[in-house]
């Protein structure tokens, strides 16, 4: 057959250690013997982070406000032990939060569903997809230490002349850490707008929660901010029947955790980066989690839900086998294909996309699958199979 072509390039960012494997694996093994892929290509390894002062983490966000579409493999945050393992000139900020930051709204993350595999939690029948603000908080903060005898205040000022003073605390008794952070309420309102309209779209009931008994003025706008634009909302939620709740984050918890599934869990930026791991190792695996960041402006970024799967990394280098969920990052990429063919007019790309997704799913339910999932496996007349990295891409490609 003749190669799909594409019209409009997908902006590509590259990332580490396992995942920057699978990444390479991906496109020669399952895309490019079906399409002439068309990438604005940026290496977001974090040795090349390094070496351009991070520059190329913007170049590649502000490519994506141009393009549209952008698929971005796993990446590292550094810590102390990574500054010290590539030797960096310093601990560079998320990649994540830098795009998102340029980017702003909502990241939307939805399990991959696999007849076979069972869930960790019995009663979760249905998918539960995290709404994840995808602005400030913790990802955007400044830090810094505090001496003993130091005092530390939030300030605020306008046209050069202070408006506010608040002792944040006081170190007398003892050195210690102070952090900063912020939100706009422009970006919240944003984020309210997008989770909305993804509940409508997929009739969804919504969940939100965030911690306003104890953030009572942080956390309490959220709240406050979501009720507004709920407002907009309310009569064609009712004419659907779709229910939208306001809780405690605690309680949201526990509430999703006795439920059967089938709801958008809206969360904080820091709140949706854990719970959307809890809900992905609860459904089966992290490697079965698809993410996509959807802006106010209508631009797409997927990319796999996990990290760089450090473990297999450190074995692949040292020639030993692995065995690699290579799923969502195969998603991420079906993901982008399919937004770029939908927003080209481009049906025989969208096409191609759709069927590499069924290919990986029906692959995993015929029994052929990598290790992490042979546990959660149990289907009638089927005994799983270990596939190793590659063994499992061949797999697809065969199916495909």
């Amino acid at each position: 057959m003749a190669k799909i072509k594409m019209t409009t390039p997908l902006v590509e960012m590259d990332g580490d250690e396992m995942t920057r494997i699978l990444w390479k694996k991906i496109k020669e093994i399952l895309i490019l013997p079906f399409v002439d892929l068309h990438t604005e290509y940026y290496d977001l390894g974090l040795e090349n982070r390094d070496r351009t002062d991070d520059t190329v983490t913007v170049e590649s966000a502000l490519a994506a406000k141009k393009y549209g579409v952008a698929v971005k493999c796993a990446t590292i945050t550094p810590n102390l032990q990574r500054m010290s393992e590539y030797k960096l000139k310093k601990m560079w900020k998320s990649p994540n939060g830098t795009i998102r930051r340029i980017l702003d709204g909502t990241v939307f993350r939805a399990p991959i569903l696999c007849k076979g595999i069972q869930s960790y939690v019995p009663n979760w029948k249905q998918p539960i997809v995290i709404a994840r603000h995808a602005y400030g908080d913790v990802y955007s903060a400044v830090d810094a230490t505090v001496g003993e005898g130091e005092k530390v205040y939030l300030v605020t000022e306008k046209e050069g002349r202070e408006t506010g003073r608040t002792l944040i605390h006081d170190f007398t008794i003892g050195s210690g850490v102070v952090q900063g952070m912020h939100n706009l309420d422009s970006s919240i309102r944003s984020f309210a707008h997008s989770c909305f309209r993804y509940a409508l779209d997929n009739g969804m009931p919504v969940i939100f929660a965030t911690k306003d008994t104890i953030s009572k003025v942080y956390d309490g706008r959220f709240k406050q901010i979501f009720a507004e634009v709920f407002g907009e909302y309310k009569n064609t939620f009712a004419e659907k029947n779709i229910e939208y709740l306001y809780t405690l984050i605690d309680d949201a918890v526990a509430r999703v955790m006795r439920s059967q599934g089938g709801m958008l869990w809206v969360c904080k930026n820091y709140d949706g980066d854990v719970m959307s791991d809890m809900v992905a190792t609860a459904y089966g695996s992290l490697g079965m989690m698809t993410s996509v960041l959807v802006s106010p402006d209508g631009k797409y970024e997927f990319e796999a839900a996990h990290g760089t799967v450090t473990r297999h990394y450190y074995k692949y280098r040292n020639g030993e086998e692995t065995s690699t969920n290579s799923v969502a990052t195969i998603f991420a990429w079906t993901g982008a294909l399919k937004k770029r063919g939908e927003l080209d007019g481009n049906a025989e790309l969208v096409g191609f996309a759709e069927k590499l997704e069924r290919a990986t799913v029906t692959t995993v339910e015929g029994g052929e699958m990598t290790g992490d999932l042979i546990p959660l496996f149990s289907r009638k007349g089927i005994t799983p199979r270990k596939c190793n990295t590659d063994a499992f891409l061949e797999a697809v490609a065969k199916r495909l």
